[in-house]
């Protein structure tokens, strides 16, 4: 019975992060973006970043420690907010390089080592980059502790089947992580074209922005 109930449990929670996971957000433009432009070992460093700040925050919730954070308004503010202005700035340096003096003229190899999100193309420095972004994101912790709890069954370790849960979560998110690095391995070619890279940019660099704005606005 238990079993079964813990199974019905993980089906459900599966449901709703697919749908969450499917949904083009932050975390689809960063891996999107950085795979484009050839950056595939730093891409997959993005994801296990992402995936990293998933499981600690799994994790947290399921200590319970996630529940301070959104019962304390000033430190969810605090994190908000840093979280807005690291967005932002990241975002901003894109459209700001993709409008620098000169870079119409420059080579696309040269405008992805300009760009601050292609980086060198290493899984270290895709890694931090995706678990700094989503640790700094209260909404995720905000969100575990909405959802996961209601999917744990009673009499079940808390701890545990959290744990259980946020790892489905997380497996669900690097299926889909390598769907969108493969498909943008086929954009490639087109994205060679500097003027090509330029309007990618701009565009993930608009989407980071909003993001932030947004989560500085509270929406």
């Amino acid at each position: 019975m238990a079993m079964s109930t813990i199974g019905t449990a993980l089906w459900s929670f599966a449901l709703v992060v697919g749908l969450l996971t499917l949904t083009p957000g932050l975390d689809t433009a960063l891996i999107l973006r950085t795979s484009a432009v050839g950056r595939r070992r730093r891409a997959w460093g993005v994801v296990l970043g992402i995936q990293t700040g998933t499981l600690l925050w799994g994790a947290l919730t399921s200590l319970g420690v996630t529940a301070l954070l959104t019962a304390s308004h000033l430190a969810y503010t605090a994190l908000r907010w840093a979280g807005a202005v690291y967005l932002v700035w990241m975002g901003v340096r894109m459209l700001r390089d993709t409008f620098a003096p000169g870079g119409q003229g420059r080579s696309g190899a040269e405008a992805a080592e300009s760009a601050l999100l292609s980086g060198a193309d290493t899984v270290g420095g895709g890694w931090r980059q995706g678990t700094l972004t989503n640790l700094l994101n209260p909404k995720m912790g905000a969100f575990y502790v909405a959802v996961l709890p209601q999917f744990i069954p009673a009499g079940v370790s808390h701890f545990t089947m959290g744990l259980l849960l946020t790892t489905v979560h997380i497996l669900l998110g690097l299926v889909w992580s390598a769907v969108l690095i493969g498909f943008a391995r086929v954009l490639r070619d087109w994205l060679r074209k500097p003027r090509a890279r330029r309007l990618l940019d701009r565009i993930t660099g608009t989407v980071i922005a909003g993001f932030g704005i947004r989560l500085a606005l509270g929406d």
